[in-house]
């Protein structure tokens, strides 16, 4: 446990609790705000002029490309130097990020919106294994549940209004390079909000590079591959970020608006529902995972995705659907429920079980093997798509395809419960049905 962590009090009462929740509320606002208003340009691109390169899966994997090329990397940095100092540098970057995006909108440069994306990609790059190594080093690892589903519900709360918000200014605003500067706003806002958090030193500040740290560092690569459970934890995700980036939102835009015929803004509805769902489940997953690793939750999380996604994709009179607009909206919201639940015990799983010297580089293992999950999404979708389109079938097997993705999950996964370490049960005893305490090697 590091000496800065809080291990009493109220987490709610925690300055820097506040200044990490609100600093990523903001970045992810801004991050599916802007995501989200260029993948609806490009399914109205597509409808207009079908086969055009500008697609919602190029998007995806241009958004997705540096989280495999330099999570390794930034990984490595957040062990480094001190994580704190990187996510307040991030901030400043992100504001610089937005000014391009407001010039790329302005000019309606369609290149220049896909570099954004990319840089944008950088930035959550860099941020991503700083702010979830850091969690650890601020509160005590009994505490990780509440603080990570805390954080995540925030999280899924900025993602729902930065995609409702992005379908609103398509349909509302005939410029819509004028709302970047709320993104702008937004970014500055977020960069004050990350001086609150306070000072961490570095994990090893002695570090010394080296290559293998691009991609994964090879002491990092044998402890995940010698710690069996860390190392299927961080293949379940990748699965479910997979299943996720296919879903959410690329086959919902495509089914909204090309199958189901909705407008911009009520596609971001439904979207936004999916995340409102995802913040539910991560109050479920934070109150039943009180001081464990809850594995039931994984696997109820995983069969119900199943499931909703199967339903989703079954054909029928409503549009080509079983379930209609109103009941894909339903299935969405419970989608989104089922995906909170099973996500945030294995995020508290990665984060406790990583040996503290090498946190931040497990993390980065995190964000890679997620985004590589997401980057397959873009690709799936590529290869999907086309033969739906050339055979005349309803876009919404897209789920279809999302639910075999994760199929691997419902076969072969079968995690344990474990107590976090630091946690003593009600009564003063270790609870019966946790296999071990989670301790760094």
């Amino acid at each position: 446990m590091n000496s800065t962590g809080n291990e009493s009090g109220s987490v709610i009462r925690d300055r820097s609790f506040w200044g990490m929740t609100v600093t990523q509320f903001l970045a992810v606002f801004n991050d599916n705000f802007y995501k989200q208003t260029v993948m609806l340009q490009c399914v109205l691109m597509e409808k207009e002029h079908p086969g055009t390169w500008k697609s919602q899966a190029i998007a995806t994997i241009v958004f997705s490309l540096p989280f495999i090329l330099f999570s390794g990397y930034c990984g490595f940095l957040a062990d480094r130097f001190s994580k704190r100092t990187i996510i307040v540098l991030s901030k400043l970057a992100e504001i610089v990020i937005m000014l391009l995006a407001m010039i790329a909108f302005h000019s309606n440069h369609w290149g220049l919106m896909f570099i954004v994306l990319f840089l944008l990609g950088i930035h959550s790059t860099l941020y991503a294994p700083a702010k979830y190594g850091l969690l650890p080093e601020l509160f005590s690892e009994n505490q990780l549940p509440k603080v990570n589903g805390l954080f995540q519900l925030s999280m899924f709360v900025a993602i729902i209004l930065g995609i409702a918000a992005a379908g609103i200014a398509a349909e509302r605003f005939h410029t819509p390079w004028v709302v970047t500067l709320i993104c702008m706003g937004v970014a500055g806002v977020g960069f004050l909000t990350s001086l609150l958090i306070r000072h961490t030193a570095a994990a090893r500040p002695g570090l010394k590079f080296n290559k293998s740290d691009l991609i994964l560092n090879v002491e990092t690569r044998k402890v995940i591959f010698r710690d069996k459970r860390l190392l299927a934890a961080l293949l379940a995700t990748s699965a479910f970020w997979a299943t996720g980036g296919m879903v959410y939102p690329q086959a919902i835009n495509e089914v909204g608006m090309t199958q189901l015929h909705l407008n911009e803004e009520t596609t971001s509805y439904m979207a936004a529902g999916t995340g409102m769902g995802i913040a539910v489940g991560c109050i479920v997953g934070m109150l039943f995972s009180h001081g464990k690793f809850n594995a039931r939750l994984v696997n109820l999380g995983s069969w119900g995705m199943f499931l909703g996604l199967g339903a989703l994709a079954l054909p029928g009179s409503h549009y080509g659907t079983l379930l209609g607009a109103g009941g894909t909206a339903g299935m969405l919201v419970w989608l989104g429920i089922c995906a909170g639940v099973y996500n945030v015990p294995l995020q508290v799983f990665i984060q406790a079980r990583a040996p503290e010297e090498h946190k931040g580089r497990v993390i980065g293992a995190m964000s890679l093997a997620n985004w590589i999950g997401i980057y397959f999404s873009g690709v799936l979708l590529l290869l999907v798509k086309p033969q739906l389109v050339h055979y005349h079938l309803p876009m919404n097997l897209l789920f279809g395809a999302g639910a075999l993705f994760f199929l691997p999950i419902i076969l072969f996964y079968r995690p344990k419960s474990e107590v976090l370490k630091g946690y003593i049960p009600h009564g003063g005893h270790v609870d019966e049905t946790a296999t071990e305490i989670v301790k760094p090697y």
